[in-house]
């Protein structure tokens, strides 16, 4: 009988401590978090397939009939700018800030940025430490033949395009906007590596600065407390930043808007965020209501 009664009570409790172990087991209701989506686009231009993270803005609907603003990202990985871009993005288009537009955002994600973003160089040196560079052509043949279209295409974009890009992706928007200026209607030019073969873009002639020119086009030029560029001949980042500053002030086109902002609290590798950050309040200002 003993020997029963010590049975039951350790049945009882062993009983007992399971069903407690059931009831407080976690129940596992993790699941992934999306930001957007990614894409991938075969390129003729570029004779390789290249990735874009995609930002939705919150309320995109393929069915309806609003359309949106895109912004093209240059170094838009999601180990890159993309996420905080997002982020900046998305702030300042809630209703109860309203400073951005909702947007669609194209984060294109690096391959080689010193081919891509890069002009051909008479500065031997560069050729030799950097043999892959030159080819900025053939992306912005890329970007104009075959990104905007497909972009256009597959998602609901309207005619608003902005470029956001920093160090030689602020030289390679600075070409597009010298070169191709057209290609987008607000620029977002980071601490532009202009000393790229010895400043020559600095020379560069543009219909941007022609009378007739007549795109509404707004660009901003942030740079921080940068000094020497790494090149032979020095060269200041703040000056050249100052410099093409000065050139596209001096369009003849009332079409064209500059804005120069200097950061001396930010350096090359923290300017980024900051800067963007700024550039909104600047390229869509709020109006004021009487």
């Amino acid at each position: 009988m003993k020997n029963n009664i010590i049975l039951f009570t350790l049945t009882f409790f062993s009983v007992f401590a399971f069903g407690q172990k059931q009831k407080v087991k976690p129940i596992e209701t993790s699941k992934p978090f999306v930001l957007g989506v990614i894409d991938e686009i075969q390129s003729k231009e570029l004779a390789e397939i290249r990735v874009l993270n995609i930002y939705l803005p919150e309320g995109y609907n393929q069915n309806d009939t609003i359309k949106y603003p895109v912004i093209y990202l240059l170094d838009g990985s999601a180990d890159e700018d993309f996420i905080h871009i997002v982020g900046l993005v998305q702030f300042n288009s809630f209703e109860w800030i309203s400073q951005v537009p909702k947007s669609i955002i194209v984060g294109i994600a690096t391959v080689d940025r010193k081919r891509d973003y890069t002009f051909p160089t008479t500065i031997q040196a560069d050729k030799n430490t950097y043999p892959t560079t030159g080819h900025s052509d053939k992306f912005i043949s890329f970007i104009e033949k075959e990104l905007q279209p497909y972009i256009e295409t597959k998602y609901k974009a309207n005619n608003d395009k902005t470029i956001i890009g920093q160090s030689l992706g602020g030289l390679f928007a600075t070409e597009v906007l010298l070169k191709k200026p057209t290609l987008f209607n607000k620029y977002i030019i980071v601490s532009p590596s202009l000393w790229w073969d010895n400043g020559s873009l600095l020379n560069q002639n543009s219909n941007l600065l022609k009378k007739d020119f007549n795109q509404q086009t707004d660009i901003y030029i942030g740079v921080g407390k940068e000094g020497l560029t790494p090149t032979e001949i020095p060269r200041v980042m703040e000056v050249d930043a100052n410099l093409l500053t000065e050139k596209i002030k001096g369009s003849k086109s009332k079409k064209v808007k500059v804005f120069f902002d200097y950061l001396p609290q930010e350096n090359h590798a923290t300017i980024m965020h900051q800067a963007v950050s700024n550039s909104f309040r600047l390229l869509y200002p709020i109006q004021t209501k009487e």
